[in-house]
């Protein structure tokens, strides 16, 4: 994981591929715990649920997440409440998975193992 922390997301406006399965798979184990998913338009995402013991800890790990995405300029979806908070992460412009997930997956589990 540690090379991904190093790296920092490359805007993406598309004109690229996005990651084929093999690819995908070699930066899946890079980061921890991320499952892959296809959605209704079989476009490729990494998903992560967290479990926190309340609200509170769930907002606060959001709103941590939130600037990393900002400081990233690649924004996840997110959904959270009471004790959990799920992250879903594609590169819309591409519709499907670049580097830039994996780094940002890798900045993420990073506030949690701190």
């Amino acid at each position: 994981m540690s090379d991904l922390l190093n790296k920092k997301c490359i805007p993406c406006e598309g004109g690229v591929l996005p990651f084929d399965i093999s690819e995908i798979h070699k930066y899946q184990k890079k980061v921890e715990g991320w499952d892959i998913f296809k959605d209704e338009k079989k476009v490729f995402f990494l998903n992560k649920k967290f479990n926190f013991k309340n609200f509170l800890e769930s907002q606060n790990f959001i709103n941590r997440v939130g600037e990393i995405s900002e400081d990233e300029g690649h924004h996840p979806d997110i959904s959270f409440g009471w004790g959990y908070a799920e992250i879903k992460i594609t590169t819309h412009a591409i519709e499907g998975l670049s580097e830039n997930d994996f780094i940002l997956a890798a900045k993420i589990d990073q506030l949690i193992n701190v």
